[in-house]
């Protein structure tokens, strides 16, 4: 009985994991969303979010973080180089990452963008071979065509000739996948280091700050009314500190690999909510490319870890 109790335990404890991982995704996929609402709706553009959501995104995580690690939050800036690699994740991880983004966004819809976003495990590959001068494996090679076809049936609806999405969301797009695989690139030994709410937090803070200099947010009058609060609530607090606390203890039940392969409901999540509450429209050529894409992403999470180091 008690080997059947611990069998139990730990099933539900998985089923939890599960979920948490999930919802966190999810989180994610909605707060793109919002974004696209306050681009349709309130007239805002990726400039204001962005600089806005960096910000006070980063400023909460940051008290989330103290609340968890008091005075060690700071303990980043007692390194110099660690110091350098965090501005430099603040500048050309975090905040590319999440400006290509929400640009991507801007310029087509939610679904789309996060889709194109999902493409960061590709140029991730990529990166890797190049650096490593090997070729890939077999089924890294077939995850790259059916990205590649992807891309082409989503931008082209199958006639070369013919571009179904605008050369600014394309770009964007293509961009925002870059700046997720520099994200991850640049992150990960600090993250090993000093865990997210330090790495996250000030990236979004330095980032924030950085963009506020250049873009001056309080220059845009944007009607700040219920809905304009409620998107960014969606955006800020469902969409940063709510989602990375869910998914990342999920992932820390689930492990790794289970994690990476839950995650693909975020682009899904996008994709339904733009379609069913934000007016997108998809043919199913779209659909095609989108699940050729989001097919790379379990393709790749094949590899194992090391390979990506």
């Amino acid at each position: 009985k008690g080997n059947e109790r611990k069998v139990m335990e730990g099933n539900r404890e998985k089923r939890r994991g599960i979920f948490l991982t999930l919802a966190g995704g999810m989180c994610w996929g909605i707060s793109g969303c919002f974004g696209q609402f306050l681009f349709q709706e309130k007239g805002a553009t990726a400039n204001w979010l962005v600089s806005i959501r960096l910000l006070t995104a980063g400023i909460l995580l940051l008290i989330i973080g103290y609340i968890h690690q008091g005075k060690k939050l700071n303990e980043v800036f007692h390194k110099k180089a660690d110091a350098k690699k965090l501005l430099g994740f603040s500048v050309f991880g975090m905040l590319f990452c999440q400006y290509t983004y929400f640009a991507a966004v801007q310029y087509s819809n939610a679904g789309t963008a996060t889709v194109l976003q999902a493409l960061a495990p590709t140029v991730i590959l990529a990166f890797v071979c190049i650096r490593n001068l090997k070729l890939p494996k077999g089924f890294e090679l077939t995850a790259v065509i059916s990205a590649v076809l992807g891309v082409f049936l989503l931008s082209t609806h199958g006639n070369i000739h013919n571009m179904m999405l605008t050369k600014q969301a394309l770009f964007f797009g293509l961009a925002s996948a870059i700046g997720a695989a520099s994200y991850n690139l640049l992150a990960a030994d600090l993250l090993r280091g000093y865990g997210v709410y330090v790495v996250v937090g000030f990236g979004m803070f330095f980032g924030g700050l950085v963009l506020c200099a250049i873009v001056r947010p309080w220059n845009l009058m944007i009607p700040l009314d219920g809905e304009t609060l409620l998107a960014l609530f969606g955006v800020i607090v469902i969409g940063t500190a709510i989602a990375f606390s869910l998914y990342l203890k999920g992932v820390s039940i689930v492990g790794a690999f289970m994690g990476s392969l839950l995650g693909t409901v975020e682009p899904v999540t996008a994709i339904v909510v733009s379609f069913l509450f934000l007016g997108s429209k998809f043919q199913w050529i779209d659909l095609l490319g989108f699940a050729l894409i989001l097919g790379t992403v379990l393709l790749l999470s094949l590899r194992s870890p090391h390979e990506e180091a």
